[in-house]
């Protein structure tokens, strides 16, 4: 049987009753040819696609570290799962009663929560979004705090009394009360650090001065507010400068003086140096020096201990590196601009005396105490008045000590007799002196008023519960009326003529039955 070139072969046949299966079989080259040119096409595809999609590749390569990382955090939770949280653990043992408590305490605002969703993942979501809402408040608060609390320094024109001393130096002084003529007691009162003239007693009331007929100078020190600054100025000549002052404004007799906080400082070198002139001193929250070498190694620990590490610097500094202290205050209350009291002075304070500080009439004294006080706008002066408070003073309050000093045993005993010599004399501080403290001071701590107490037995301390360094001392009406009645007795009224033959200084009996220790 012959066939035709034309004629299908019977691989064609079977071709066209069945679907190409994709088998080449032998000796069929036209299709193995079309096989080839087709995978040919496929690799093109596949490796121009791979240039295209590098951006796939590394998303696919990000997602499978995501799934690894997943699978890490998962692998954490079983091992401490395993290992921390079970029944044996010493966490669990010791978290399991607290825990427990506070669970029974909170149980019943389960019954707020959807009854489909677990508390325990409820609660979780819920405090993780009220911490960030709690954080987001701080933050603003922040920020609003400080936008309304910045305020600059505004340096008032001129307005002070000034006298000369006698080495040609100006000083500046502000009184309340009283006039000189019908004064029955003058106060006299150094201004602490950071503080001026106006400051005196902050918002004592006239009406009460006038009632005990009672006179209030303070002034300021050299180099702050309107007072001429001291190139060698030391506590010998800060008490002479305080003596100066009481005679020029017409103080007859001795007067009074008050020292509160670091302005007591002044007041101990009063009390050394010119004890002739001082009927009495009323002492506030007193400074003393922290490096006292009469001081016991229980009582500066005490006194260090409640200090901030700021404060404790400063004092350092002051004592071994003072020209340091120069960078500090031009970047604090010399920048120009105001802040708060216990930022610019580097302390703590307690319970009252945040509340204190908090109201606006406080604040408005600070201001304008510090505007004052830094008018010159000269550095000097403060780095004086820090390093006065920790150097050597020349003299210990142990020498305050009103005490009998006799002469030595004389060879000729006979001859004292004869010319009438005295046998013994007192020494130290014989007038008054009163201590009020705040137990909840954290400016000056009480520790420093027990080593008064002990260093000074005579001396009346009044230890306050609760009152802080500024509580009992600014704007407290009935702690100013405790404080003169305490010095001065009943009250009775200023000065008539009757009055001017008596000695208007001298000390009431009755200012010494109201004392208490």
């Amino acid at each position: 049987m012959e066939f035709s070139p034309d004629s299908k072969s019977w691989r064609d046949d079977l071709a066209s009753l069945v679907e190409d299966s994709g088998i080449i079989l032998p000796g069929d080259p036209v299709r193995a040819a079309a096989v080839e040119v087709e995978e040919e096409e496929e690799e093109e595809v596949t490796t121009s696609g791979g240039r295209e999609s590098l951006k796939d590749q590394i998303k696919g390569f990000a997602a499978a570290w995501g799934e690894m990382v997943v699978e890490l955090g998962r692998g954490l939770r079983d091992v401490v799962q395993q290992t921390v949280l079970t029944e044996d653990s010493y966490a669990v043992k010791r978290m399991r009663g607290p825990m427990a408590q506070v669970a029974e305490r909170v149980k019943y605002l389960n019954e707020f929560l959807p009854e489909d969703r677990h508390p325990l993942h409820v609660w979780a979501v819920f405090l993780f979004v009220f911490m960030i809402a709690l954080a987001v408040l701080n933050v603003n608060s922040r920020y609003e705090s400080y936008i309304s609390t910045t305020k600059k320094v505004y340096i008032h024109p001129p307005s002070a009394a000034r006298i000369l001393l006698s080495d040609g130096r100006y000083i500046a002084y502000h009184e309340m009360g009283v006039p000189a003529d019908k004064a029955r007691f003058t106060i006299v009162t150094p201004h602490g650090f950071l503080s001026s003239r106006l400051a005196g007693v902050p918002g004592i009331k006239q009406s009460l001065l006038e009632e005990f007929g009672v006179r209030v100078v303070s002034y300021d020190l050299p180099g702050f507010g309107e007072s001429a600054p001291h190139t060698t100025r030391n506590l010998i000549s800060s008490a002479f400068d305080m003596l100066q002052l009481a005679d020029s404004i017409g103080v007859e007799g001795k007067f009074w003086v008050l020292g509160y906080s670091s302005g007591a400082v002044h007041a101990w070198a009063a009390l050394k140096y010119i004890p002739d002139k001082i009927a009495g001193a009323a002492m506030l929250a007193p400074l003393v020096n922290p490096y006292e070498q009469s001081m016991t190694k229980e009582e500066r620990s005490r006194t260090w201990e409640n200090w901030s590490r700021r404060k404790r610097l400063m004092y350092y500094l002051a004592r071994r590196f003072p020209n340091f202290l120069s960078y500090f205050y031009g970047r604090m209350f010399l920048s120009g601009k105001h802040g708060r009291v216990d930022k610019w002075l580097s302390v703590s304070l307690g319970k009252k005396d945040k509340s204190l500080v908090e109201k606006l009439v406080f604040e408005e004294i600070w201001h304008r105490n510090v505007e004052e006080s830094i008018r010159q706008g000269n550095v000097k002066p403060f780095v004086e008045e820090a390093m006065l408070q920790v150097s050597n003073w020349g003299f210990s309050l142990t020498e305050l000590q009103a005490q009998r000093k006799c002469p030595r045993k004389s060879l000729l005993p006979w001859l004292q007799f004869m010319y009438g010599l005295p046998e013994c004399e007192m020494t130290g501080f014989l007038g008054q002196i009163h201590i009020w403290q705040g137990m909840d001071d954290m400016v000056v701590p009480p520790s420093i008023a027990d080593y008064i107490a002990r260093v000074l037995p005579n001396a009346s301390v009044h230890r306050l519960p609760e009152e802080g360094h500024f509580s009992y001392f600014v704007l407290c009406d009935e702690c100013h009326r405790e404080i003169l009645s305490t010095l001065f007795g009943f009250p009775r009224g200023p000065l008539d003529t009757t009055d001017r033959n008596h000695d208007v200084q001298e000390i009431p009996d009755e200012a010494a039955d109201t004392a208490s220790v």
